[in-house]
């Protein structure tokens, strides 16, 4: 083993603020990414009281999107180890105000699925794990990295109607297949308050929506870490008492820093304390 490997223990020497390494189990995060993408022109299955809303409508405009739920499955990529293909399906609650011929303006809803795929890097590994926590003959887990993903509410940028024969799709003669909604988790279906159809409607609904993301693919690890202290509480527990409600919140802090927010610090000026700076993120007095 080298000299210069730091090795779990009290740590003696040139940095004082720093009392022992230490290793844990953590996960650690060995690849990731952000994305910002505009999804153009993504079909949305309405509810069959709102298609014969649509069937009726003059013009549409754009009301709210709400991202409800994803489902995350992680594969390996052949011939390519080390890297894992996440695939993401993201559920789309849509709502738009509908315009008839008659001039009266309806809400309409429906749900908006929308498939992404990208290759992350996760390491190599095909250990089984065991635990104390496991009941008898219960199936060890794996080691195989696990992707998280995380998004915001979409920007609702357009929406527009159109008759069902002109649905955009790859070949203009295919019949374009709406299986989206086979998959679809019993709990989203229950946001609405309606039947989502598929198919019968005379015209089709198209949104454009704003997307931010982050995927990210972590795995179990065990991590050497610098710990400079334990964690002891300074706040005393307070309980429930028989103060007017009033009286409590005189009692609260204005919140200024709500108000005016204070600047981030830049990384490159001096330390705030009368030191010298010894490490990254400590310094000795």
């Amino acid at each position: 083993m080298p000299d210069n490997k730091v090795l779990p223990g009290p740590i003696h020497g040139n940095a004082p603020c720093v009392k022992e390494a230490v290793c844990i189990h953590t996960n650690r995060i060995y690849d990731s990414c952000r994305d910002k993408e505009c999804i153009e022109n993504l079909r949305v299955y309405p509810t069959r009281c709102s298609q014969e809303i649509l069937d009726c409508a003059s013009s549409v405009k754009s009301r709210d999107a709400r991202l409800v739920w994803t489902n995350i499955d992680v594969r390996e990529v052949a011939f390519n180890r080390g890297y894992y293909s996440v695939d993401i399906r993201f559920f789309y609650k849509i709502s738009v105000d509908v315009c008839s011929c008659s001039g009266r303006t309806q809400k309409v809803s429906g749900l908006a699925v929308y498939d992404k795929n990208v290759i992350l890097f996760g390491s190599e590994g095909d250990v089984k794990i065991f635990s104390s926590r496991f009941e008898a003959c219960s199936k060890a887990a794996t080691n195989m990295p696990t992707a998280f993903v995380e998004a915001v509410d979409p920007i609702f940028l357009d929406a527009d109607i159109c008759d069902a024969k002109r649905e955009l799709c790859r070949d203009p003669e295919c019949e374009c297949s709406c299986d989206e909604l086979c998959d679809v988790p019993h709990c989203i279906r229950e946001l609405f308050e309606d039947e989502l159809i598929v198919s019968g409607g005379c015209k089709n609904l198209l949104v454009t929506l704003g997307q931010f993301s982050i995927v990210r693919l972590e795995r179990d690890s065990q991590i050497l870490i610098p710990a400079y202290d334990f964690c002891m509480p300074e706040k005393e527990c307070v309980g429930s008492s028989e103060d007017s409600p009033c009286d409590l919140f005189r009692r609260i802090k204005f919140p200024i820093g709500e108000f005016f927010p204070s600047p981030v610090r830049d990384a490159n000026s001096e330390p705030p304390c009368d030191c010298k700076p010894i490490a990254k993120g400590c310094c000795q007095r």
